[in-house]
């Protein structure tokens, strides 16, 4: 119980400097409006935030080594400073050179984008680039094997890496560093594939439900609670699970199912959405004046009501495209999603997995399932920031 004691002792004395630090301020400022008004909550607030940055500080610059054996926390947490601070700089940069080059309106838009908007749209163009050119990006093939396995990653020969593979291999002597590359373009091309055809389905189907309402907006809307009442990943893996053998027996590559049962799972999202959206602009009085135009039904859904529902659905895609990721990635994790000798983040993870059991010792080979993995998060966190801007802006709220 001593570490419960300990934290105790923290926040009492986290307590009584926060109050000095309020008294203080107040009587060496006047009682100016900043101290005087400031509840003791926040007070408490800046003063942990600054132990827990002297804290941090300390532990960055802690040894590397302890009795010579590696500290894998002080390595990892360096490294994963110096990432956010390189992305931080280099997002900055990017909203800069948005500022000064480009037409107006594009000048515009990063003149009020946000850093973290600017991280996140710097970080899906990269995303972007590196899927459309993986082929001349990657120094090897996805599917080429070597005949050194298990090369440690950094490309240093005397702990066990190569300079031809920076990243190392894995078990079978594949390029990690390639696959990635290939990795993105699989991964993330399949998802967006996944999202649009999700977002035409439910979105179609949901303006439909919208307009026509009566029995088809209640034999849609059912079945769509039905299908959501399901897991969704428990639903996906048990379809999957069918469709591996219907692929085999078929000939049909079980990407194509895949993307089929995905997208027809997310649809269901969008078509709730979409029919909430609907519901409200197809009472507007233009809807009304296009109908005794005569106008049909794919007039009033991609001419009248989509335009005016731009915001929520762009809003809705980046987060549908977050779920679908991560769902692809955690089906070729639990083995039925992308198959070899295909890359993928997923299964990268799972078949790099073991490493991790050498951290303690070799931090270095540690890195190659946190590869994959943080190529991940990444690509999540960044569409996230970009979704919350996107949310910031439709909601017509100003800073």
């Amino acid at each position: 119980m001593s570490w419960l004691m300990n934290l105790v002792l923290i926040l009492i004395a986290t307590a009584v400097v926060a109050w000095v630090f309020r008294f203080a301020g107040q009587k060496f400022t006047g009682n100016k409006p900043f101290f005087r008004d400031m509840p003791f909550a926040v007070a408490f607030g800046y003063v942990a935030g600054l132990l827990v940055l002297i804290a941090a500080v300390s532990y960055y610059f802690r040894p590397v080594e302890v009795n010579g054996v590696p500290s894998a926390g002080v390595i990892f947490f360096r490294w994963a400073v110096q990432g956010f601070t390189g992305f931080a700089i280099a997002a900055y940069l990017f909203r800069l050179l948005g500022q000064a080059v480009g037409t107006a309106g594009t000048r515009k838009l990063f003149r009020a984008m946000p850093l973290t908007a600017a991280f996140g749209v710097l970080v899906i163009l990269l995303y972007a680039i590196v899927s459309i050119f993986a082929g001349s990006i990657a120094p090897y093939g996805q599917e080429e094997i070597f005949a050194n396995a298990n090369i440690v990653p950094g490309g240093n020969p005397m702990l066990g890496g190569d300079p031809n593979f920076p990243l190392g291999t894995d078990q079978i002597g594949r390029d990690i560093y390639s696959r990635l590359i290939y990795g993105a373009q699989n991964t993330v091309g399949i998802a967006f594939a996944t999202t649009c055809l999700a977002f035409f389905v439910g979105g179609s189907l949901g303006f439909l439900a919208a307009i026509v309402g009566g029995w088809l907006d209640q034999i849609l809307s059912r079945a769509v609670d039905v299908l959501m009442a399901i897991p969704a990943l428990i639903f996906a893996l048990l379809l999957m699970t069918i469709a591996s053998v219907w692929s085999n027996q078929l000939g049909v590559d079980r990407t194509i199912f895949m993307v089929l049962i995905i997208a027809m799972i997310d649809s269901t999202r969008v078509y709730r959405l979409a029919r909430a959206v609907g519901q409200n602009i197809v009472v507007m009085d233009y809807i009304e004046a296009a109908k005794l135009r005569g106008e049909g039904m794919g007039y009033l859904i991609f001419k009248e009501i989509l335009p005016n529902a731009t915001a929520p659905l762009l809003a809705e895609f980046g987060l549908r495209f977050c779920f679908v990721f991560l769902t692809i990635a955690s089906l070729s994790f639990l083995g039925v999603g992308i198959q070899p000798p295909l890359a993928d983040w997923g299964t990268m993870v799972k078949d790099l997995s073991q490493f991790i059991n050498f951290a303690a010792f070799a931090p270095n080979v540690a890195t190659a399932p946190l590869l994959a993995a943080g190529a991940i998060a990444l690509l999540t966190v960044a569409v996230n920031f970009v979704v919350d801007w996107m949310l910031h802006k439709s909601s017509g709220l100003k800073d």
